[in-house]
């Protein structure tokens, strides 16, 4: 679920933090800039986990922040395919189940993901797995709280762009907003059994 990725950058120190040292300088400012960003078919970065090289600051003339190229490596969530993980149901939609792992929302598990035969219920907005066993038939419902294990299926990286807004002085009402677009998204399953809502199996 957690890897560790390698990366360089240049690193901005300005005047006002020289009185620190130079590691604790760029690791802050690795966490500022990268935590919680999405790199395309990288994953999402959650901290700093090393710097491996720090090469000689320079100061450019006319900015006076000293510049440092660096070496260093990031965890990053990305879980590989196959990969079984436990999250929590965040709602239902008839697209499927939205799951949260509380630092990642973005996982689906859409109806085909599903234990079958399963029924979305639209008053109470959950999907309901018509269990039958052997003729004794429960509806077992999932509902937003509730932990669930599922299985990762695939992943999916959305090439994103800043959100258009109005030109105030182009004369015109308002220029249309752009649907902002997800960089990362995971989509999984839990049609096997042992998979679902973890009470299901509880004593099983």
């Amino acid at each position: 679920m957690f890897i560790l990725s390698e990366f360089k950058d240049i690193i901005r120190t300005p005047p006002s933090q020289f009185d620190q040292t130079i590691d604790s300088c760029i690791a802050q400012s690795l966490n500022q800039k990268l935590s919680n960003k999405v790199f395309p078919n990288v994953g999402l970065c959650m901290m700093l986990y090393d710097i491996t090289k720090i090469e000689d600051s320079v100061i450019i003339p006319g900015d006076g922040a000293s510049h440092t190229k660096v070496e260093f490596r990031y965890v990053v969530f990305r879980p590989f395919v196959s990969e079984i993980i436990i999250g929590k149901i965040r709602s239902c939609s008839k697209e499927g189940v939205h799951v949260t792992l509380g630092f990642f929302e973005d996982i689906l598990i859409p109806p085909e993901g599903l234990q079958q035969p399963s029924r979305f219920d639209e008053k109470e907005q959950v999907w309901v797995w018509e269990f039958d066993n052997e003729g004794d038939k429960h509806d077992l419902f999932m509902d937003p709280g509730d932990k669930i294990k599922f299985r990762v299926t695939s992943e999916l990286f959305t090439e994103t762009s800043p959100i258009s807004c109005p030109d105030i002085h182009d004369g015109a009402p308002g220029s249309e907003v752009d649907t902002p677009k997800i960089p990362y998204s995971v989509t999984a399953s839990i049609n096997e059994p042992g998979l679902g809502i973890l009470s299901w199996w509880q004593g099983s």
